[in-house]
């Protein structure tokens, strides 16, 4: 008879578990948007840095060439020495050139529409130009 209560006791209950589930899926859509918002800016954070790295390799590569590779050369230019260009002193990056955090591939264009740098752009969330919050485009040419 004691076995019987025990093995009555030891179990779960139906109403237990959808209390638990219940629970677990309140906390989770109270929590998961706010985790995603953070994720969100964290992919900012690491674009804006992306394209601060290529502005100081670009800034490394003209010191020694006296030019900024062109558009059709692109930020590929930085890893692999584009042809009749002996000064070349690469590779100015450590790595191979990043998609955005997005997995979108950067823009880069020379010369620039906004100055006498090139312009290197990533097109944000959405990756399309324009937009606004997590779609902005993060740009060379504004500082964060």
């Amino acid at each position: 008879m004691n076995q019987r209560r025990n093995r009555r006791r030891a179990g779960i209950t139906l109403i237990e578990m959808l209390v638990v589930v219940t629970i677990i899926a309140l906390f989770a859509a109270l929590v998961a948007p706010r985790m995603l918002r953070k994720s969100d800016a964290a992919r900012v954070t690491a674009a804006h840095a992306q394209v601060n790295s290529f502005m100081t390799a670009l800034g490394s590569y003209k010191l020694d060439t006296g030019v900024f590779p062109t558009t059709e050369e692109g930020l590929q230019a930085l890893r692999v020495p584009p042809a009749n260009l002996p000064q070349w002193q690469g590779p100015y990056l450590p790595q191979e050139i990043p998609v955005d955090p997005w997995k979108h591939p950067y823009i880069y264009k020379y010369p620039g529409e906004h100055g006498d740098e090139p312009d290197v752009i990533s097109y944000g969330a959405d990756g399309q130009p324009g937009g606004a919050g997590f779609d902005a485009d993060i740009v060379s040419w504004k500082s964060q």
